[in-house]
């Protein structure tokens, strides 16, 4: 028996009783399990050999009927989601950007058994909040078979590749699977050293602050939200980054001079908060 078999096997047992009751048509977990397994495989960033950086904080925005149906078994779906999202990264080899944290929240443009997924990477993210509105992150990880009381179908339905807006899918209608995009070589990509850790510009745009929705999360109270951006676009054979300050409460600082933007060279140390960060080009 396959890990992913055991996983779910076990995952079934958890959600055939109290859970099997209360879903009918609505957002069942081994999908939210199956979209946070895609989003980890369609997210790994390879470092080098034996060396795979993976978001570790899932966001699943839910309607309002299903977020309220989960609120009821919130803490121990998630500790089902963290060992699945464990294992899975495990299995492959991957090394999550931090602690694993999925939260749930509430969103009015859902319908009823439809679920969107964000991710994102924090060094040291907080403590897993309460249910709430909007969604701070928690832990993360997937989730279940599909429960008895379930509508007959032979597998959870395929999700589309996770994007900038993350994940969304429906029970009631699979989208179609697209080929997976070729993932560029993270060593031809600049990146940035945060204390030792190094984070590549994967993106075309990198936001980097203290929201959930940034996509390096950066743990310093002197940090606007969404405090700059780096944009990384080609030079005729070279890829080339810029910065801009995004209207940060501090202020975004390269080699000790204030900027608003500035094209960056490799070395150039950046100064968000009390956070320092060193740019490097890449393999050229």
């Amino acid at each position: 028996m396959g890990l992913f078999d055991r996983v779910e096997r076990r995952l079934e047992r958890a959600v055939n009783g109290a859970f099997a009751r209360a879903f009918k048509s609505e957002v069942q977990p081994v999908e939210i399990a199956s979209a946070i397994r895609r989003a980890m495989d369609d997210r790994a960033a390879i470092l080098g050999p034996g060396r795979t950086i993976v978001p570790n904080l899932y966001t699943v925005e839910l309607s309002d009927t299903d977020y309220d149906r989960l609120g009821g078994y919130d803490e121990e779906l998630e500790n089902e989601l963290i060992a699945a999202a464990q294992e899975h990264a495990e299995s492959q080899r991957y090394q999550p950007g931090g602690p694993i944290q999925v939260s749930f929240s509430s969103a009015n443009d859902l319908e009823t058994g439809v679920f969107r997924l964000r991710t994102s990477t924090a060094r040291r993210p907080g403590a897993a909040p309460g249910r709430a509105t909007t969604a701070p992150p928690a832990a993360a990880a997937p989730v279940p078979a599909a429960p008895a009381s379930a509508a007959p179908a032979p597998v959870p339905p395929p999700i589309s590749a996770p994007d900038a807006d993350g994940i969304e899918a429906t029970q009631r209608q699979a989208p179609v699977q697209p080929a997976p995009p070729r993932r560029p070589n993270p060593a031809d990509r600049p990146w940035l050293d945060v204390d030792g850790e190094r984070y590549p510009l994967m993106g075309a745009i990198t936001v980097l602050g203290r929201d959930d929705s940034a996509d390096i999360i950066l743990d310093d109270p002197g940090i606007s939200r969404r405090h700059s951006e780096i944009r990384v676009t080609h030079d005729g054979p070279h890829l080339v980054a810029s910065i801009k300050d995004l209207g940060s409460t501090n202020g975004t600082f390269v080699n000790s001079e204030r900027i608003s933007s500035q094209r960056l060279s490799d070395g150039d140390r950046i100064t968000v908060g009390r956070t320092s960060v060193v740019y490097r080009a890449g393999r050229r």
